[in-house]
């Protein structure tokens, strides 16, 4: 299988209140296969979403080596960065982040537009059917309860079948119920598109599903087990 993600000794430090530096990561090596769901697990506070974002290419490491999509990333600037990314990469957050003045549809369909997909319009539409909001596609985000708006971030994470989906505690602001759903979609639109996973989580339902479970501890990967 493809490396879809390689790191190598990662750190990262960052100054604290005191003017000292504070280690978050501090020798990370870590790395995604193509079609594979990895579950990021560790303690509040262990750095899990600092190094989803490093691994992600939105931010860059103190130190270490990061390769996204066979592209090392040390020495990209932040636009560049983020063409490595544009329609190769989604990501599902934790509070959803999607664009209030926006419908479900136009929210789901923008990120194909501007990675210049044909027909972005139908195919933000199925993918809204396939997450069964087919009826809630001309809503805004208040409009919707807070399971349909993660569902919304599913489906645009999704547009136009990206290689590597990101994801922040995606079932954190979720009831059980609601979380559970959104798993099951997560999990049947990774099958359907191919899509590598990389989920950063406390929820130990979410990780069992995945093909394997990373725990990140004092800055560092303490195992993984399959």
């Amino acid at each position: 299988m493809e490396i879809l993600i390689a790191a190598r000794q990662v750190r990262k430090t960052v100054m604290a209140p005191d003017g000292s530096e504070l280690p978050i990561l501090t020798g990370v090596d870590i790395a995604v296969k193509s079609h594979e769901a990895l579950a990021l697990l560790g303690a509040s506070g262990s750095g899990k979403s600092t190094l989803l974002g490093l691994l992600a290419a939105l931010d860059l490491p103190s130190g270490g080596e990061i390769e996204l999509l066979g592209t090392p990333t040390g020495d990209l600037n932040e636009d560049q960065r983020a063409r490595l990314r544009l329609g190769k990469v989604g990501f599902v957050f934790q509070s959803f982040q999607l664009i209030p003045g926006m419908t479900a549809l136009e929210n789901v369909a923008l990120p194909m537009k501007l990675a210049g997909h044909r027909n972005y319009m139908a195919q933000a539409r199925k993918l809204l059917a396939d997450v069964g909001l087919a009826k809630r596609m001309q809503h805004h985000a208040r409009q919707l309860s807070g399971g349909e708006q993660q569902r919304v971030a599913l489906a645009r994470a999704f547009a136009g079948d990206p290689r590597l989906l990101f994801a922040d505690e995606p079932t954190g602001n979720l009831d059980e119920a609601t979380g559970r759903q959104v798993m099951d979609l997560m999990f049947d639109l990774r099958d359907r598109c191919g899509t590598a996973l990389l989920l950063v989580t406390h929820d130990q339902a979410l990780a069992q599903r995945c093909d394997r479970i990373c725990h990140l501890e004092g800055g560092r990967i303490r195992e993984a087990s399959s």
